[in-house]
């Protein structure tokens, strides 16, 4: 706390000598105010901003610089726009192409997709039919098997019919011998 009161005591002194002192020389801000007001007015004691040709060199340069950034500012802002745009569009029609390109290869992979399906259909059918062919075939062959055994028993019976006419003739020739 003693380190405090010092403290308090320097900053009234510094405020009573500022306030009491005459003026000093002025401080460079106030120079430069100074200045910039003095040389706003000519000698006749009138604005040289009221007189359009009397301004002073350095404040119609300053004025024209400012003039020209600012025209740098619309044009750059403008430029910045016109050249988002010409982006923006560039892009567009990149992805517009993009996109035209996706559909195209979309539509040709649909169409191989298709062949595909087709082929394998074609090749399902194909083998549904070699399957039944295969089950007509084997129908047809047990069919001939069983029409060929049915001829073996036919052939059989023929012959064992004639054989039965013959024996039949010798019997009715013997009958009729002892018959007499």
């Amino acid at each position: 706390m003693s380190s405090y009161y010092p403290r308090t005591k320097d900053l009234t002194r510094t405020r009573k000598s500022l306030t009491e002192s005459p003026p000093s020389s002025p401080s460079p801000t106030d120079k430069n105010y100074r200045h910039d007001r003095l040389s706003r007015y000519d000698s006749s004691g009138e604005s040289a901003t009221d007189k359009p040709l009397g301004r002073t060199g350095s404040y119609t340069r300053r004025e024209t610089r400012l003039a020209a950034l600012s025209r740098q500012e619309q044009d750059s802002t403008a430029k910045d726009y016109k050249k988002m745009y010409a982006e923006a569009l560039h892009e567009n029609e990149k992805l517009k192409s993009r996109l035209h390109d996706s559909k195209h290869e979309l539509v040709k992979i649909r169409s191989q997709l298709d062949k595909v399906t087709q082929r394998h259909d074609r090749i399902s059918e194909r083998s549904t039919v070699h399957e039944s062919e295969k089950r007509e075939k084997q129908a047809l062959e047990k069919r001939v098997s069983n029409m060929e055994d049915e001829l073996k028993v036919l052939t059989e019976l023929k012959s064992d019919n004639q054989r039965l006419k013959d024996e039949n003739g010798a019997l009715i020739r013997v009958i009729s011998k002892l018959s007499k």
